[in-house]
């Protein structure tokens, strides 16, 4: 979830992953100032205002801005964990937060969860972000140069090609493979109103 990291880290004031389309859009309608971004397909959704690439909002302000986030895999996966104690979602720009976060509440059980393609199909960046912070937390670091690497060669090889550019652009394959940038981690709660929100706590 390397965007939800960007859109905290540019002082949103409020993060709502969904995962109906539809949802949004009616959101939006009742609250027009409310910024839309997200993707189906990998492609930015009609009417949104942003796709889901870091690049394309890495320098924006958000301050004051309620965010509406809806993706193919990542947010399906926050709707769906019912019987989960606590989220908090992941991805390589806060892994070592994440780890120093799980170390310092020490919960009975971890799950990580890779959502991959649409939630139907494992691909290599999700597994090995898993695979990542799976060996932090065992203090056995995989050099993120092998991870890269193999991204490169497998689903990554996608953000190199010319004509991939517009739906997977070759910056976004290195912000999401930029290990560590932020030190928090996104936590989501669900408010009394039945919407998810994510929040960012410091560690």
């Amino acid at each position: 979830m390397t965007v939800e990291a960007y859109i905290i880290n540019n002082d949103a004031s409020e993060l709502i992953p969904m995962g109906d389309i539809n949802e949004a859009y009616s959101y939006k309608m009742s609250k027009p100032e409310t910024v839309l971004i997200g993707e189906r397909g990998g492609a930015k959704c009609q009417g949104f205002d942003y796709g889901n690439y870091p690049s394309a909002i890495k320098n924006v302000n958000f301050s004051g801005k309620t965010v509406i986030h809806t993706t193919s895999a990542g947010t399906q996966g926050i709707i769906n964990a019912h019987n989960a104690t606590e989220i908090i979602t992941g991805s390589f720009v806060n892994a070592k937060a994440i780890v120093k976060y799980i170390k310092k509440r020490n919960p009975d059980e971890v799950s990580l969860v890779c959502m991959g393609l649409e939630g139907k199909k494992t691909t290599t960046e999700d597994r090995f972000c898993a695979e990542y912070i799976k060996s932090l937390l065992e203090d056995e670091p995989i050099k993120m140069s092998t991870i890269i690497n193999e991204c490169k060669k497998t689903d990554g090889a996608k953000f190199f090609k010319p004509k991939n550019n517009l739906i997977f652009p070759t910056e976004d394959f290195w912000l999401c493979l930029e290990a560590n940038v932020f030190d928090f981690v996104l936590s989501v709660e669900k408010g009394d109103d039945g919407l998810f929100r994510t929040i960012r706590k410091d560690v």
